[in-house]
């Protein structure tokens, strides 16, 4: 997924410590716990006076019905995170207004929270990088790999080990299930390889085959042949949720559990969960799919599947978060591992995970229109999301950028550079519908140009 969608624009919010209205400001900073009940028609967040041209794109993608709601949260460095909201998180008559605490399905943007939890255990030096997955699961020792991967089952030794490295980068030959073709997205189906969850049918089916823990999981995947030769090419895979079961695993404890007790509550992100509670399913949003222009209900937020535990959590695509929540991530990552006053992770463990982490001569060279289009720089690949290895056109986002996006529309990336970080959370498939990687860019800038007169 593509991450030059915002980076270097949110210099912008430089101006925050100037602008006039400090009240809000200091609001918008707080990191108060979530509230335990959706906020009323009347509690809606108030218009944004500070990012007028992105407030104004918002509100007209909500009135000319290309959404029901949108939530942002910008940030630069520890000035105040800057919000910008409309509409309401489904077409229902009285749903909550979208804020700042509604939650949201943020399916791929799982990858990074997954990655730096697993960059952790690199720093404890429980892991390495270039440790062999089989080291953890033996069955990984004999991988094969697919001859014709479109066509047919056969195929031939794999020349290299996967390394956890490859697990992060999506370079370890694994492939998905929402690519996969022919007699490979059958065997995947066949072994219940389908770690997601879209709605209450869809897992009632899927529930019949998946395994029912990590360690099962992993152990299926390694039955089946890859799509390429370990470290010679970028493939979106299942790698992420792999390497779920190697940390389990590692750590000792839950997969959940690890990174709830090394990333969540330390950031205090109250309202990012593998499955919501049913105190906080007023707050969910409803996810919605496009056929040409029309909006149909895929998972409603009052009867989601994701009020129900998960066979287990899928450190793909498995959390549901809040714009605020997310953005203390990404915070902590432009940071250099500290919030709050808090140290997360070490300095250069942050870096290295933000880092180009493939493996020589493999690049990042996008997933298609769907999911952020064509590629405008060259670009890597780190531990669980893109990252730019030079400026792209125009200077913007700028080397170093890092973040991923989700299936239902979420975007995120972090400059740690600049210390620039944003993340925009919608919910409706497919998740290019409205193009807002294009078009929050230009509103921004037009912002920034504005408020600083540049």
């Amino acid at each position: 997924m593509r991450t030059h969608w915002l980076g270097g624009t949110l210099a912008v919010l430089a101006f925050a410590t100037t602008a006039g209205d400090a009240r809000q400001a200091q609001r918008s900073a707080q990191p108060a716990p979530a509230p335990k009940a959706a906020p009323t028609a009347s509690a809606a967040p108030a218009k944004n006076p500070l990012l007028r041209d992105t407030q104004a794109l918002f509100d007209s993608l909500v009135s000319s019905g290309k959404m029901p709601g949108i939530v942002a949260a910008f940030g630069v460095g520890d000035m105040p995170t800057q919000f910008v909201s409309a509409g309401r998180i489904a077409d229902d008559p009285g749903a909550a207004p979208a804020g700042p605490d509604s939650l949201w399905r943020i399916y791929s943007m799982t990858k990074p929270i997954t990655g730096m939890a697993a960059m952790l255990l690199v720093e404890d030096g429980k892991i390495s990088l270039d440790d062999p997955v089989s080291k953890y699961f033996p069955g990984f020792a004999t991988m094969r790999v697919l001859t014709s991967p479109d066509t047919s089952l056969d195929s031939v030794p794999a020349k290299n080990p996967i390394l956890i490295r490859n697990l992060l980068t999506h370079s370890a030959g694994l492939g998905y299930s929402i690519s996969a073709k022919g007699p490979l997205l059958k065997e995947y189906e066949r072994l219940g390889i389908v770690p997601a969850q879209l709605n209450t049918q869809v897992e009632a089916k899927a529930r019949q085959t998946r395994p029912t823990n990590l360690a099962e999981f992993a152990g299926r995947v390694a039955t089946v042949p890859l799509i390429a030769q370990p470290g010679t090419k970028w493939h979106y895979s299942i790698g992420l949720d792999v390497m779920g079961a190697v940390i389990e695993k590692v750590s000792g404890m839950p997969f959940d559990r690890f990174v709830q007790t090394r990333l969540l509550d330390p950031l205090n992100m109250r309202s990012t969960y593998w499955s919501v509670p049913a105190s906080e399913a007023s707050r969910l949003a409803t996810n919605y799919i496009f056929v040409g222009d029309k909006r149909t209900v895929i998972d409603p937020g009052a009867r989601s599947v994701y009020l129900t535990p998960p066979s287990f959590p899928y450190g793909g695509a498995g959390l549901v978060s809040s714009a605020r929540d997310y953005d203390r991530f990404l915070h902590m990552l432009s940071n250099g591992g500290i919030l709050d006053g808090k140290r997360v992770m070490k300095a250069q463990t942050a870096a290295l995970g933000m880092s180009n982490l493939l493996p020589p001569g493999v690049l990042f060279e996008g997933i298609g229109g769907g999911t952020g289009g064509t590629m405008s720089a060259r670009m890597g690949f780190g531990a669980g999301g893109s990252v730019y290895l030079e400026d792209a056109p125009g200077g913007m986002p700028t080397k170093g950028t890092y973040g991923w996006g989700g299936a239902a529309g979420t975007i995120a990336w972090v400059d740690p550079i600049n210390k620039r970080r944003g993340t925009v959370m919608v919910q409706f498939m497919p998740a290019e519908q409205w193009g807002l990687r294009q078009s929050i860019p230009p509103a921004l800038a037009r912002d920034m140009q504005r408020l600083t007169g540049r």
